[in-house]
């Protein structure tokens, strides 16, 4: 009843209303530009390639990521296809660079005037990746046997240069305004802008999947899907639910003793207590997204070896089709390329040695171990072991969309649409976002002195 009671104190708060309305509206345009169709695509002919893809592969592949992520925009093949995907990249790229490179370190290091010459080096680099992927799309959409569609399909009607600027231009305009869209979110409405943009997209295909669930467990076909089966979903998918906001949520709590000052003369006056918090799931969805790309790429790639009979290219030709099929190979790659990347991410982007030497300025140290290089070593360990729980944790929500796939095979398989909701990234991030937002609107009713979602205690966001 208190999250209940919390929802209905929102709208008694006229600014955070306001944001509420603010966000809806550019959400609704978002989705707009998503169902925009690419001008010189024959739409007809594109949705029979789909069709005849998605009859052909349903375990989740590139197809379904991409239709997932882009919030249907690849039926449409709209210009809004590359949606919020290269900013959201070349933040990634910029955040990764600022780690090995020291003129983006030390600009991450300058404050406000630093952190907006990044943000500018973001956006060219947005441009970049915008024009590179539209043309790339151009390109495939315009040589369909590259895709390996038979020669004979068209999906352009005029292929050509005309048709490559025309791309380009409408596509990198489209994922710029959400660009745009997301730093108005960010500003004048409620949460992260991008975070939510992608949330949306992943949430508007659950009505796809409730019509795939009520197909396979009531109508549509003859032979249905037990009930028992329906039950046993509906049960895992609670606990795997709070198995992932325990994930999202959990936090190691490392003690530091501060010496208080006075506020004239700062002689020190005392002692004071505080936690650093440490995230269990430090690197969020970083390995999932890293993970998928680099195993699907390749295994399209080797699958298309035309192996002329030699063993070696055989063997890769039939590594590829091992991959592509979603094959035991498959899943233990995939396991170990999450956890390789959740201590890659924690490797790059959490510095022990400068928050050790932060602490030692501040005059600050860990209870019974010494300031400097000590400390560092000691949350280096701490991180890595927490690191292991969380790459753990990660691995087992990634891949139990696979495994329920594998599962419930009968008397067809668990459909994607379906299964996605059940882990992998599109949890985490719908979780995770979900929780941030809930946090910032409840900040907003504390503050004005009403109650917020929870009976006892405070959210608390991914950041602790």
């Amino acid at each position: 009843m208190s999250m209940f009671k919390g929802f209905s104190n929102v709208f008694r708060i006229p600014e955070l209303r306001k944001k509420i309305f603010i966000t809806l509206g550019l959400v609704a345009v978002c989705r707009l530009v998503s169902q925009i169709p690419t001008p010189g695509v024959d739409w007809k002919a594109l949705q029979q390639v789909i069709s005849d893809f998605a009859s052909r592969d349903t375990t989740g592949g590139a197809l379904d990521w991409l239709e997932m992520f882009t919030g249907g925009a690849l039926g449409q093949c709209a210009i809004g296809f590359l949606s919020i995907w290269p900013y959201i990249s070349a933040q990634i790229v910029i955040q990764l660079l600022s780690s090995v490179i020291p003129s983006l370190e030390k600009l991450k290091k300058e404050g406000e005037s630093g952190r907006q010459q990044l943000q500018q080096i973001t956006r060219y680099l947005t441009i970049v990746l915008c024009v590179a992927q539209s043309w790339g799309i151009a390109t495939a959409l315009s040589h369909p046997a590259a895709l390996g569609l038979p020669a004979n399909v068209e999906l352009v009607t005029n292929p050509g240069l005309g048709f490559h600027l025309m791309t380009v231009i409408g596509m990198t305009t489209a994922s710029l305004f959400v660009m745009w869209i997301a730093d108005q979110i960010t500003t004048f409405g409620i949460g992260n802008g991008g975070s939510l943009i992608i949330m949306i997209n992943i949430t508007s295909r659950l009505p796809r999947a409730l019509y795939d669930a009520w197909n396979r467990y009531f109508g549509g076909s003859l032979e249905h899907a037990s009930l028992a089966e329906l039950a046993i979903v509906l049960f895992l998918g609670f606990f795997v639910i709070m198995g992932t906001v325990m994930l999202t949520q959990g936090v190691r709590r490392v003690l530091i003793h501060s010496a208080g000052r006075s506020a004239v003369g700062g002689a020190s006056y005392g002692m004071r207590s505080d936690y650093m918090l440490l995230r269990v799931n430090y690197s969020g969805v970083m390995p999932i997204i890293f993970a998928g790309p680099l195993l699907q790429i390749p295994a399209f790639l080797l699958a298309k070896i035309n192996p002329h009979g030699f063993t070696v290219l055989q063997w890769l030709k039939d590594f590829g089709d091992a991959l592509q099929h979603r094959s035991i190979t498959y899943l233990v790659i995939y396991a170990a390329f999450i956890l390789f990347f959740s201590f890659f991410w924690v490797a790059t982007q959490f510095n022990a040695v400068e928050i050790s030497e932060n602490l030692k300025k501040q005059g600050s140290y860990l209870p019974g171990v010494r300031p400097g290089r000590a400390t560092a070593e000691y949350l280096d360990a701490v991180m890595t072991r927490v690191t292991l729980i969380g790459g753990t944790g990660l691995l087992i929500i990634a891949l139990l969309p696979e495994l329920l796939m594998k599962t419930f095979s009968k008397p067809t398989p668990l459909p994607w649409a379906i299964a996605s909701f059940f882990g992998g990234t599109s949890l985490l991030i719908i979780v995770g976002v979900a929780l941030d937002t809930l946090r910032i609107m409840e900040s907003h009713l504390l503050v004005r002195k009403y109650d917020g979602f929870l009976r006892h205690g405070t959210l608390r966001g991914r950041n602790g």
